[in-house]
This record gives C-alpha cells, sequence and structure tokens, in this order.
C-alpha cells in the first residue's frame, strides 16, 4: 500500500486530464452517463485537488458529484445544505472522501463521511482516498481505521486498490463498477 501525496496526485490527474483544468466555476452540475457516481466529500481548502480528483475519476468512467458545482446549493450553507448533501449522498453509488489534513479538519467533511458511513459502510460503497501533504505526511485520525482506502499499488505506478480494514483488497476499477 502507497498513500498518494498531493504532488503526485497532481501528476496524475495531469497525466490522463489531457487538457481537463477546471471544474465549472459557474456553479453547473450535471449528471452523466456513467453506470457509476461518486460523491466526493472534500474541504473547500483542496479546490484544485478537487478539480484533479474530478479529472481522475471520470478518466475511470465514473461521475463526480461536488456540492459547490451543484447550481440548486444555497449561496450559503444553511440546513437546506445539509439536507441536500444528506440527499446527494444517499443518491450516488459510492461515497470517497479526499482525505486531505483540511478535510480531516473539517466540521462537514467529518459530518459527510457519519452519513456516508450510515448509507454505504455496510454495502462497502465507501473509501478514503488519503493525500498526504508533499512531505509524505497524511495526520489521519483514529476513526478514520475502519474505512477502506484507494490506494497507489506499491510495484504499479498506474494500479489502483481498495484496502479493506480487513486487509483484504481489490482494484479500484472492479470496486467502482459494482
Amino acid at each position: 500500500m502507497s498513500i498518494l501525496t498531493k504532488q503526485e496526485f497532481q501528476e496524475i490527474a495531469h497525466k490522463k486530464g489531457k487538457g481537463y483544468d477546471t471544474l465549472n466555476e459557474r456553479r453547473m452540475f450535471s449528471e452523466n452517463t456513467s453506470k457509476t457516481s461518486v460523491f466526493l466529500s472534500h474541504s473547500h481548502y483542496d479546490k484544485a485537488l478537487i478539480v484533479q480528483a474530478k479529472t481522475f475519476f471520470e478518466n475511470l468512467g465514473i461521475s463526480i458529484y461536488v456540492d459547490w458545482a451543484d447550481e440548486t446549493m444555497p449561496e450559503k450553507t444553511n440546513g437546506i445544505t445539509a439536507q441536500k448533501i444528506k440527499r446527494q449522498i444517499y443518491k450516488n453509488d459510492k461515497f470517497v472522501l479526499l482525505a486531505t489534513n483540511s478535510a480531516i479538519a473539517s466540521k462537514w467533511c467529518n459530518w459527510e463521511v457519519g452519513i456516508g458511513d450510515s448509507y454505504k459502510l455496510s454495502s462497502r460503497k465507501i473509501a478514503l482516498l488519503p493525500l498526504a501533504d508533499n512531505s509524505g505526511i497524511w495526520d489521519g485520525n483514529e476513526y478514520l481505521q475502519i474505512y477502506p482506502r484507494i490506494e497507489k499499488e506499491p510495484l504499479c505506478n498506474d494500479k489502483y486498490n481498495i484496502y479493506y480494514p480487513d486487509g483484504k483488497s481489490e482494484d479500484l476499477s472492479i470496486w467502482l463498477n459494482k
């Protein structure tokens, strides 16, 4: 298992991106015809990484839901925001936390993980994508150890797996398309 650094993730997304640079800032989210959709929990401080995560997953044929790109979301967070996020977590097939140190410190991300846990954990449809600072440090919290993690295969730079807490693993593409 090998946790990616933010720099490695940027390089992967750039190679696979083929010209994708930005997530539409006009707050438009459109569902595509992907077989699988992912709710991407993230810190708004990691905006550049969100664009890269979107590219990463879309290159695997996966649709990504990002809350601030959803034009139906209120401009300022409130109870309606929470209700809509909860519905999107339930509606999307998978839940992935873009687990940066900023996301781990975010009260919204922690709340979303709790919602994702209740809807997705028993069916193994929740995972973390831990991204270490470029120094290689990822703080993580103890409770996050109960969740599967998306990590790079140590001997193969272009292969990613889901590693479960029980020691089992499977190819990321297989997990995403279940």
